[in-house]
């Protein structure tokens, strides 16, 4: 049996605006608790008002800051099955469905290909909303189909990390996942085809691990958690306190893990440099 299946075939042009970020009259930011009008934090990129805080928003809200308009999703007929027959509370079959119902998703991943500035771009986004973020066999197989429509497009590819790390319901084979894109991700640097990595809150476990961190250009929003592990699981095994700041992006920045920290607004015209830069 196959680690997934599909639903339904082509590709589709998205019409649907999913969001992790709940679309009623008001927003309180979860940093500084002010509060202001849904229209004015969704005009302000998804960042409060006041303090600039970084919202966690979903994959096709960052396709549509970034594209020029118009993108087509790509492989949104994937769904993971549930090949081990895993349960613990409840299985995993209706974890699947649960997220799907409550997210209008399929996965913790969706794909979309279209235009930045008139250039070609890839861009694969998780979303947090589903099952954590969790990198399962479809996280990595679209990542994997991702590179070959790059490597025949010759278009660059930019992952948009947000992710809780590996998802258990898959055992060994989720973790199967970090090799996977890894080696897929070789395949473009042999081609010289430019890869963007950017990391968002949260960006952790076997994703930081694998292809969250094999950017040609590794980059972060503002305040974003990157690590590997939790920092109460490092400090109870190393037996040691922790810098301040540990495993923010800032931290990273100043301690040569990450290229920059971009603004959300500024995402789009950062990405048209990178690509210019690299020609």
């Amino acid at each position: 049996m196959g680690w997934f299946k599909r639903l339904k075939e082509g590709i589709q042009t998205a019409t649907k605006f999913k969001k992790e970020t709940p679309d009623g009259l008001w927003h309180q930011c979860t940093k500084c608790k002010e509060t202001s009008t849904y229209k004015e934090f969704k005009e302000n990129y998804f960042k409060c008002i006041k303090c600039g805080h970084h919202e966690r928003i979903g994959s096709h809200d960052y396709f549509d800051l970034i594209y020029d308009g118009k993108y087509d999703e790509l492989f949104d007929d994937l769904i993971s099955t549930d090949f081990l027959k895993f349960t613990d509370l409840t299985s995993y079959d209706e974890r699947i469905e649960k997220a799907h119902r409550k997210t209008g998703l399929w996965d913790a991943i969706s794909v979309a290909s279209g235009k930045v500035n008139k250039k070609p771009l890839v861009t694969a986004a998780m979303d947090f909303s589903f099952i954590g973020g969790s990198m399962g066999s479809v996280v990595g197989e679209k990542i994997a189909r991702s590179v070959d429509v790059c490597l025949r497009e010759r278009s660059p590819l930019l992952i948009i990390s947000k992710s809780g790390g590996a998802r258990m319901m898959e055992s060994a084979f989720s973790l199967m996942q970090m090799a996977k894109t890894s080696v897929k991700l070789t395949q473009l640097a042999d081609a010289k085809i430019p890869y963007f990595s950017l990391m968002t809150d949260p960006t952790t476990g076997g994703v930081t691990a694998s292809f969250a961190m094999l950017g040609d250009i590794n980059f972060s929003e503002p305040n974003a958690l990157i690590g590997f592990a939790g920092p109460r699981v490092i400090k109870e095994t190393i037996k040691k306190d922790l810098p301040e700041g540990f495993q923010s992006a800032e931290y990273l920045l100043e301690h040569g893990f990450l290229d920059f920290i971009i603004d959300r607004s500024q995402l789009k015209e950062r990405l048209v440099e990178l690509m210019d830069f690299f020609g």
